[in-house]
Protein backbone atom coordinates (compact mmCIF):
# COMPACT_ATOMS: atom_id res chain seq x y z
CA UNK A 1 0.00 0.00 0.00
CA UNK A 2 1.32 3.43 -0.95
CA UNK A 3 2.32 5.87 1.77
CA UNK A 4 0.53 9.22 1.39
CA UNK A 5 1.18 12.73 2.73
CA UNK A 6 -2.29 14.01 3.58
CA UNK A 7 -2.11 15.42 7.12
CA UNK A 8 0.54 16.12 9.73
CA UNK A 9 -1.56 14.00 12.08
CA UNK A 10 -0.60 10.92 10.05
CA UNK A 11 3.06 11.20 11.03
CA UNK A 12 5.19 10.89 14.12
CA UNK A 13 7.62 13.56 15.27
CA UNK A 14 10.46 11.29 14.21
CA UNK A 15 9.09 10.95 10.69
CA UNK A 16 8.48 14.68 10.28
CA UNK A 17 11.97 15.42 11.57
CA UNK A 18 13.32 13.00 8.94
CA UNK A 19 11.55 15.01 6.23
CA UNK A 20 12.81 18.31 7.66
CA UNK A 21 16.38 17.01 7.84
CA UNK A 22 16.14 15.71 4.28
CA UNK A 23 14.81 19.08 3.11
CA UNK A 24 17.79 20.84 4.73
CA UNK A 25 20.20 18.38 3.13
CA UNK A 26 18.68 18.64 -0.35
CA UNK A 27 18.57 22.44 -0.08
CA UNK A 28 22.25 22.57 0.82
CA UNK A 29 23.13 20.17 -2.01
CA UNK A 30 21.18 22.28 -4.51
CA UNK A 31 22.97 25.44 -3.39
CA UNK A 32 26.32 23.71 -3.96
CA UNK A 33 25.48 22.17 -7.32
CA UNK A 34 22.09 22.64 -8.96
CA UNK A 35 22.86 20.17 -11.75
CA UNK A 36 23.82 17.09 -9.74
CA UNK A 37 21.43 15.17 -7.49
CA UNK A 38 22.45 12.72 -4.78
CA UNK A 39 21.84 9.35 -6.43
CA UNK A 40 20.11 8.11 -3.28
CA UNK A 41 17.34 10.63 -3.87
CA UNK A 42 17.17 10.79 -7.65
CA UNK A 43 13.66 10.28 -9.06
CA UNK A 44 14.87 9.89 -12.63
CA UNK A 45 12.24 8.18 -14.76
CA UNK A 46 9.41 8.93 -12.31
CA UNK A 47 6.45 11.20 -13.04
CA UNK A 48 4.41 13.40 -10.70
CA UNK A 49 0.86 14.27 -11.73
CA UNK A 50 -0.21 17.65 -10.35
CA UNK A 51 -3.97 18.24 -10.15
CA UNK A 52 -5.26 21.77 -9.58
CA UNK A 53 -8.90 22.55 -8.91
CA UNK A 54 -8.04 26.25 -9.05
CA UNK A 55 -5.08 28.37 -10.19
CA UNK A 56 -1.91 28.42 -8.12
CA UNK A 57 1.47 30.14 -8.19
CA UNK A 58 3.61 28.79 -5.34
CA UNK A 59 2.18 25.26 -5.17
CA UNK A 60 2.40 24.69 -8.91
CA UNK A 61 5.87 26.10 -9.45
CA UNK A 62 7.40 24.73 -6.25
CA UNK A 63 6.21 21.16 -6.86
CA UNK A 64 7.15 21.31 -10.53
CA UNK A 65 10.66 22.58 -9.82
CA UNK A 66 11.09 20.21 -6.86
CA UNK A 67 10.34 17.18 -9.02
CA UNK A 68 12.55 18.41 -11.85
CA UNK A 69 15.47 19.06 -9.49
CA UNK A 70 15.18 15.43 -8.39
CA UNK A 71 15.46 14.47 -12.09
CA UNK A 72 11.80 13.45 -12.32
CA UNK A 73 9.09 14.78 -14.59
CA UNK A 74 5.68 16.39 -14.07
CA UNK A 75 2.34 16.61 -15.78
CA UNK A 76 -0.17 19.30 -14.80
CA UNK A 77 -3.92 18.66 -14.90
CA UNK A 78 -6.86 21.01 -14.37
CA UNK A 79 -10.50 19.86 -14.12
CA UNK A 80 -11.05 20.86 -17.74
CA UNK A 81 -8.22 18.55 -18.81
CA UNK A 82 -9.76 15.49 -17.18
CA UNK A 83 -12.94 13.46 -17.24
CA UNK A 84 -13.12 14.24 -13.51
CA UNK A 85 -14.50 17.59 -14.62
CA UNK A 86 -17.15 15.77 -16.69
CA UNK A 87 -18.51 13.37 -14.12
CA UNK A 88 -15.93 10.59 -13.80
CA UNK A 89 -15.62 9.46 -10.20
CA UNK A 90 -12.63 10.34 -8.07
CA UNK A 91 -12.12 6.63 -7.39
CA UNK A 92 -11.87 5.80 -11.09
CA UNK A 93 -9.56 8.76 -11.68
CA UNK A 94 -7.25 7.48 -8.94
CA UNK A 95 -7.24 3.95 -10.31
CA UNK A 96 -6.40 5.13 -13.82
CA UNK A 97 -3.70 7.63 -12.84
CA UNK A 98 -2.06 4.98 -10.67
CA UNK A 99 -1.40 2.98 -13.85
CA UNK A 100 0.35 5.91 -15.56
CA UNK A 101 2.36 7.88 -13.02
CA UNK A 102 4.38 7.46 -9.81
CA UNK A 103 2.82 10.06 -7.48
CA UNK A 104 -0.07 12.51 -7.36
CA UNK A 105 -0.16 15.98 -5.82
CA UNK A 106 -3.63 17.46 -5.60
CA UNK A 107 -4.80 20.94 -4.60
CA UNK A 108 -8.54 20.71 -4.02
CA UNK A 109 -10.92 22.39 -1.58
CA UNK A 110 -12.96 19.38 -0.47
CA UNK A 111 -10.86 17.38 2.00
CA UNK A 112 -13.11 14.34 1.60
CA UNK A 113 -12.29 14.29 -2.12
CA UNK A 114 -8.59 14.17 -1.23
CA UNK A 115 -9.19 11.25 1.12
CA UNK A 116 -11.22 9.40 -1.49
CA UNK A 117 -8.52 9.87 -4.11
CA UNK A 118 -5.88 8.57 -1.73
CA UNK A 119 -7.97 5.58 -0.67
CA UNK A 120 -8.18 4.37 -4.30
CA UNK A 121 -4.65 5.30 -5.40
CA UNK A 122 -1.84 2.75 -5.66
CA UNK A 123 0.74 5.54 -5.72
CA UNK A 124 1.54 8.21 -3.10
CA UNK A 125 -0.87 11.14 -2.90
CA UNK A 126 0.28 14.49 -1.50
CA UNK A 127 -2.05 17.12 -0.08
CA UNK A 128 -1.08 20.35 -1.85
CA UNK A 129 -3.91 22.14 -0.05
CA UNK A 130 -7.50 21.54 0.98
CA UNK A 131 -9.94 23.80 2.77
CA UNK A 132 -9.26 21.70 5.89
CA UNK A 133 -5.46 21.45 5.98
CA UNK A 134 -2.23 22.76 4.44
CA UNK A 135 0.52 20.44 5.77
CA UNK A 136 3.24 21.26 3.21
CA UNK A 137 3.03 24.93 4.15
CA UNK A 138 3.44 24.28 7.86
CA UNK A 139 6.50 22.07 7.37
CA UNK A 140 8.00 24.87 5.26
CA UNK A 141 7.25 27.29 8.11
CA UNK A 142 8.97 25.03 10.65
CA UNK A 143 11.99 24.61 8.38
CA UNK A 144 12.18 28.39 8.03
CA UNK A 145 11.97 28.90 11.79
CA UNK A 146 14.70 26.31 12.36
CA UNK A 147 16.99 28.08 9.88
CA UNK A 148 16.56 31.46 11.57
CA UNK A 149 16.05 30.65 15.25
CA UNK A 150 16.64 26.92 15.87
CA UNK A 151 14.30 24.39 17.45
CA UNK A 152 10.66 25.48 17.61
CA UNK A 153 9.96 23.32 20.67
CA UNK A 154 8.88 25.45 23.62
CA UNK A 155 8.55 28.60 21.50
CA UNK A 156 5.45 30.79 21.24
CA UNK A 157 3.82 31.04 17.81
CA UNK A 158 0.93 33.49 17.48
CA UNK A 159 -1.67 33.35 14.74
CA UNK A 160 -3.74 36.42 13.87
CA UNK A 161 -6.90 36.26 11.76
CA UNK A 162 -9.69 33.81 10.91
CA UNK A 163 -9.30 30.16 11.80
CA UNK A 164 -8.63 28.33 8.52
CA UNK A 165 -6.75 25.43 6.95
CA UNK A 166 -3.34 26.89 7.81
CA UNK A 167 -4.36 27.39 11.45
CA UNK A 168 -5.67 23.84 11.69
CA UNK A 169 -2.38 22.43 10.43
CA UNK A 170 -0.55 24.77 12.83
CA UNK A 171 -2.56 23.30 15.70
CA UNK A 172 -1.49 19.82 14.66
CA UNK A 173 2.13 20.96 14.43
CA UNK A 174 1.97 22.58 17.88
CA UNK A 175 0.88 19.24 19.30
CA UNK A 176 3.55 17.23 17.47
CA UNK A 177 6.53 19.63 17.76
CA UNK A 178 5.74 20.97 21.22
CA UNK A 179 5.38 24.71 20.70
CA UNK A 180 2.75 26.98 22.22
CA UNK A 181 0.17 28.21 19.72
CA UNK A 182 -1.92 31.29 20.42
CA UNK A 183 -4.84 31.90 18.07
CA UNK A 184 -6.05 35.50 18.04
CA UNK A 185 -9.30 35.88 16.13
CA UNK A 186 -12.83 37.28 16.36
CA UNK A 187 -15.27 35.11 18.30
CA UNK A 188 -17.23 34.27 15.16
CA UNK A 189 -14.08 33.06 13.38
CA UNK A 190 -12.57 30.90 16.13
CA UNK A 191 -11.94 27.14 16.17
CA UNK A 192 -14.55 25.06 17.94
CA UNK A 193 -13.94 23.48 21.32
CA UNK A 194 -14.42 20.12 19.60
CA UNK A 195 -11.15 20.75 17.75
CA UNK A 196 -9.08 22.39 20.47
CA UNK A 197 -10.13 20.44 23.59
CA UNK A 198 -8.79 16.99 22.53
CA UNK A 199 -5.39 18.51 21.74
CA UNK A 200 -5.30 20.48 25.00
CA UNK A 201 -6.32 17.38 26.97
CA UNK A 202 -3.49 15.50 25.26
CA UNK A 203 -0.98 18.05 26.55
CA UNK A 204 -0.87 20.66 23.79
CA UNK A 205 -0.61 24.32 24.75
CA UNK A 206 -3.20 25.96 22.49
CA UNK A 207 -4.74 29.24 23.56
CA UNK A 208 -7.65 30.90 21.77
CA UNK A 209 -8.05 34.59 22.49
CA UNK A 210 -9.98 37.50 21.05
CA UNK A 211 -7.36 39.99 22.23
CA UNK A 212 -4.48 40.41 19.74
CA UNK A 213 -2.23 42.02 22.37
CA UNK A 214 -2.62 39.00 24.65
CA UNK A 215 -1.53 36.76 21.79
CA UNK A 216 1.41 38.99 20.92
CA UNK A 217 3.08 39.22 24.34
CA UNK A 218 6.53 37.60 24.35
CA UNK A 219 5.79 35.68 21.13
CA UNK A 220 8.62 34.25 19.04
CA UNK A 221 6.78 34.26 15.73
CA UNK A 222 3.69 35.92 14.23
CA UNK A 223 1.81 34.10 11.47
CA UNK A 224 -1.15 35.18 9.36
CA UNK A 225 -2.89 34.59 6.04
CA UNK A 226 -5.20 36.51 3.75
CA UNK A 227 -8.49 37.23 5.47
CA UNK A 228 -10.58 35.63 2.75
CA UNK A 229 -9.10 32.33 1.60
CA UNK A 230 -10.25 30.09 -1.26
CA UNK A 231 -13.77 28.87 -0.71
CA UNK A 232 -14.59 31.26 2.15
CA UNK A 233 -18.12 32.59 2.08
CA UNK A 234 -18.61 35.18 4.80
CA UNK A 235 -22.09 36.68 5.06
CA UNK A 236 -20.83 40.15 5.99
CA UNK A 237 -17.92 42.44 5.20
CA UNK A 238 -15.17 41.09 7.42
CA UNK A 239 -12.71 43.98 7.12
CA UNK A 240 -14.03 45.92 10.11
CA UNK A 241 -14.29 42.75 12.23
CA UNK A 242 -10.70 41.75 11.48
CA UNK A 243 -9.08 45.20 11.54
CA UNK A 244 -7.89 44.81 15.18
CA UNK A 245 -6.04 41.63 14.17
CA UNK A 246 -3.87 43.25 11.48
CA UNK A 247 -0.20 42.62 12.21
CA UNK A 248 1.58 45.97 12.59
CA UNK A 249 4.82 47.20 14.10
CA UNK A 250 2.79 48.40 17.09
CA UNK A 251 1.56 44.84 17.67
CA UNK A 252 5.12 43.55 17.26
CA UNK A 253 6.23 45.82 20.11
CA UNK A 254 4.67 43.29 22.51
CA UNK A 255 6.62 40.35 21.05
CA UNK A 256 10.20 39.32 21.68
CA UNK A 257 12.80 41.56 20.08
CA UNK A 258 13.86 38.85 17.63
CA UNK A 259 10.33 37.67 16.76
CA UNK A 260 9.77 36.62 13.14
CA UNK A 261 6.90 37.31 10.76
CA UNK A 262 5.53 34.58 8.47
CA UNK A 263 2.81 34.55 5.83
CA UNK A 264 2.08 31.76 3.34
CA UNK A 265 1.38 34.32 0.56
CA UNK A 266 -0.15 35.87 -1.46
CA UNK A 267 -0.40 38.83 0.92
CA UNK A 268 -2.71 41.82 0.94
CA UNK A 269 -0.68 44.70 2.38
CA UNK A 270 -2.86 46.99 4.44
CA UNK A 271 -5.29 44.20 5.34
CA UNK A 272 -3.91 41.26 7.35
CA UNK A 273 -0.44 42.84 7.60
CA UNK A 274 1.01 46.32 7.22
CA UNK A 275 3.51 46.92 4.44
CA UNK A 276 6.27 47.94 6.86
CA UNK A 277 6.03 44.56 8.61
CA UNK A 278 5.97 42.24 5.60
CA UNK A 279 8.70 44.27 3.89
CA UNK A 280 10.65 44.83 7.11
CA UNK A 281 13.51 43.12 8.93
CA UNK A 282 11.29 40.69 10.86
CA UNK A 283 9.77 39.19 7.73
CA UNK A 284 11.01 35.83 6.43
CA UNK A 285 8.15 35.31 3.98
CA UNK A 286 10.32 34.82 0.91
CA UNK A 287 12.59 32.33 2.67
CA UNK A 288 9.36 30.61 3.69
CA UNK A 289 8.11 30.59 0.10
CA UNK A 290 11.41 29.13 -1.15
CA UNK A 291 11.27 26.46 1.53
CA UNK A 292 7.99 25.19 0.13
CA UNK A 293 10.06 23.83 -2.76
CA UNK A 294 12.66 22.22 -0.52
CA UNK A 295 10.09 20.64 1.82
CA UNK A 296 8.10 19.29 -1.12
CA UNK A 297 11.26 17.93 -2.69
CA UNK A 298 11.95 16.09 0.57
CA UNK A 299 8.38 14.78 0.77
CA UNK A 300 8.60 13.45 -2.78
CA UNK A 301 11.96 11.78 -2.21
CA UNK A 302 10.86 10.39 1.18
CA UNK A 303 7.61 8.94 -0.16
CA UNK A 304 8.91 7.56 -3.45
CA UNK A 305 12.05 6.05 -1.96
CA UNK A 306 10.00 4.35 0.80
CA UNK A 307 7.10 3.22 -1.40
Amino acid sequence: MAKHFLSLNDFSLEELNEILALASYLKAEMKKDRLNVDADYSLKGQILAMIFESPSTRTRVSFDVAMRQLEGETITLAPGDMQLGRGETIADTARVLSRYIDAIMIRILDHDDLLELASHSDVPVINGLTKMEHPCQILADILTYQEHRGDVKGKIVSWFGPYNNVTRSLMQAAHIFGFELRIACPKEMAPSADETTPLINAGSKIIVTHDPVEAAKNADCFVTDVWESMGDDFATDITAILAPFQITNDLFSYAKDDALFMHCLPAHRGEEVSADVIDGHRSVVFDEAENRMHIQKAILAWLLKKS
